[in-house]
């Protein structure tokens, strides 16, 4: 997440020389990852879809983003 992004609220993962946006409200994915790897990011966002809304809305501030812990 940048703080210079545009709507709609998304997050961007990066995998080697791949790269995706997952819309936060609705987990639409915009880009190509091996189907792996985008499993994984899909679990860590249904589990901190919550804190990715919270942490857009303070980029939107400009204020400090909170830490979302890595899928374990």
């Amino acid at each position: 997440m940048y703080y210079r992004e545009h709507a709609p609220p998304h997050f961007h993962a990066e995998y080697g020389e791949f790269e995706i946006t997952v819309d936060i409200h609705t987990g639409v994915v915009t880009g190509k990852f091996p189907r792996r790897a985008l499993n994984l990011v899909l679990e860590w966002y249904s589990l901190h879809k919550a804190e990715l809304a919270e942490d857009w809305s303070l980029s939107e501030r400009k204020q400090p983003l909170k830490s979302i812990d890595p899928l374990e």
